[in-house]
């Protein structure tokens, strides 16, 4: 595999980035280059504390970044998506996004009344296997990197769930090999995202935006793209690995770490260090003089931790205040009066409903969150979406549509939830990440990222804002705000499966 690096080469007026240098600048190492000058196609950028002394030039740079190479991203319409982008309403200050892993429609909401769910699945013996129910917090996992999706996708016969690899870690609790994938939760495993889905609105036709697993779908859920750099046509398409095999991403990544990039024939032959340069909505937001944060389990570099792979972000002065943690801050924050404008809220590994390595907690948690802020000064002014990052190997029936060689993968479930949202609405209308990054955008008037939140709906059609804003109703749940605000912080990123 090619290594490429994630930044253009830049020369300021005879000045150069070094890496030893900035690194004594900014007190964190860099990447060093594992290849020779002649398989790299762009190198490490200066870092953004000598961008501010030369923003004239940053401009040029940016503008020219993308020439001589066809780059050009072209998305196709998508029909689905242009009906009901109407626009929104002042009355919403505020967005929570809530973020948790690894299940799709089928899996997570199989029976939901009004939702298009299956209780069996195709199979590459050309028959059909039977869903089985599966507890939330089940000891085994399923790959969930992008040639599981390819096998499991199958040219667009879905009918490859039995071939794609899992681990089981306690034999005796496993389902056969080649049925594991086709699973569904037990409601009663999941009754507060029920609750939540049956009172407010969800979308049947939410796909994740790419064909892969955290750290790419993070990056999407932040800026619309895993682009390497403007207007490349690399993205970054698995999780990154330190040199010493473990889970990473970011720009405070090890020296060394690196991603596997995809193309647009769909090859992965490349790698880049974890760490890129182009814009996210917390800039837009910035632009606007609002306010963002982000919550999640540890600092800096981790698959989940998305502002820290943008390199204006990290080095910004408000990626110390507003990338903070542990996730229950937000309760606080809540509590306090002092809620964000646009919040992502992501779990620790325990409430994640990560396959494999959750504890069951995941639906008390965001219950917690949405009740926080359903007893709160906020209620009234507040949008919350709750999202799951990607589709972690889970069974659906619904073929997504296809935009390239990497987007789109398959349904992930989407809960919204606001006093103006249609009491028991179900979308079956087209939607994707973007749609999540073009309703807050459109909300606060920020313009766009120019990415995949071009071609997506802002999400419209789930809210009446006519009607009085609805009273909040708490949602019932096992565990409460105190049993999470006790826990002691967690540093873990998600189990070894992550990489199967």
């Amino acid at each position: 595999m090619d290594v490429q690096q994630g930044h253009e080469r830049t020369d300021l007026g005879g000045l150069r980035s070094d890496v030893a240098t900035l690194a004594r600048i900014t007190g964190r190492p860099r990447a060093k280059s594992r290849i020779s000058p002649k398989n790299t196609v762009s190198q490490l950028g200066v870092r953004s504390i000598l961008k501010r002394f030369f923003v004239a030039s940053l401009s040029l740079f940016f503008a020219l970044a993308g020439c001589g190479q066809d780059t050009t991203k072209i998305f196709p319409a998508n029909p689905a998506s242009r009906a009901g982008a109407l626009p929104l309403t002042s009355k919403v200050d505020h967005v929570v996004i809530i973020i948790q892993e690894n299940r799709t429609v089928d899996n997570l909401f199989n029976g939901l009344p009004g939702a298009d769910t299956a209780t069996q699945g195709k199979n590459s013996a050309g028959g059909y296997t039977q869903l089985q129910p599966v507890a939330l917090a089940a000891r085994y996992g399923i790959s969930h990197r992008h040639s599981a999706f390819e096998i499991e996708y199958d040219g667009g016969r879905l009918d490859g769930f039995d071939k794609v690899v899992t681990h089981c870690r306690n034999r005796r609790d496993c389902p056969k090999k080649d049925e594991r994938a086709y699973g569904y939760v037990p409601h009663e495993d999941i009754k507060p995202y029920f609750a939540m889905a049956e009172e407010y609105g969800f979308a049947d036709r939410m796909f994740e935006s790419n064909q892969g697993p955290s750290f790419p779908a993070h990056m999407y859920l932040l800026s619309g793209t895993s682009e390497i750099s403007p207007k490349s046509p690399l993205l970054a398409a698995e999780n990154p690995l330190a040199p010493n095999g473990s889970f990473t991403g970011g720009c405070d990544s090890p020296p060394g770490s690196l991603v596997v990039l995809i193309n647009p024939k769909g090859q992965e032959n490349k790698q880049a260090y974890p760490c890129f340069n182009h814009i996210a909505l917390p800039d837009l937001i910035e632009k606007k003089s609002l306010s963002w944060r982000y919550y999640g389990t540890h600092p800096h570099a981790g698959l989940w931790n998305a502002p820290d792979a943008f390199e204006e972000i990290r080095d910004s002065a408000e990626f110390e205040t507003d990338d903070v943690t542990p996730p229950t801050r937000v309760l606080t924050d809540i509590s306090q009066g002092s809620l964000a404008t646009v919040s992502w809220v992501t779990p620790t590994s325990a409430s994640s409903d990560h396959t494999g390595s959750n504890k069951g907690s995941g639906p008390s948690w965001v219950a917690t969150v949405v009740n926080a802020v359903g007893e709160s000064q906020y209620w009234n002014n507040t949008v919350i979406l709750v999202v799951w990052d990607d589709w972690g190997g889970w069974f659906d029936h619904v073929s997504p549509p296809m935009y390239n060689s990497y987007e789109l993968g398959f349904r992930v479930p989407l809960i919204v939830i606001s006093p103006y949202a249609k009491k028991g609405f179900v979308s079956h209308r087209v939607h994707e990440f973007g749609s999540i990054l073009k309703f807050v955008e459109t909300n606060f008037d920020l313009g766009s990222l120019g990415a995949t939140d071009e071609r997506s709906d802002n999400l419209s059609e789930f809210f009446n804002y006519d009607q009085a804003p609805r009273k909040f109703v708490r949602i019932k749940a096992p565990l409460q705000a105190g049993d999470f605000l006790k826990q002691p912080p967690s540093s873990l990123d998600p189990d070894p499966d992550d990489n199967l």
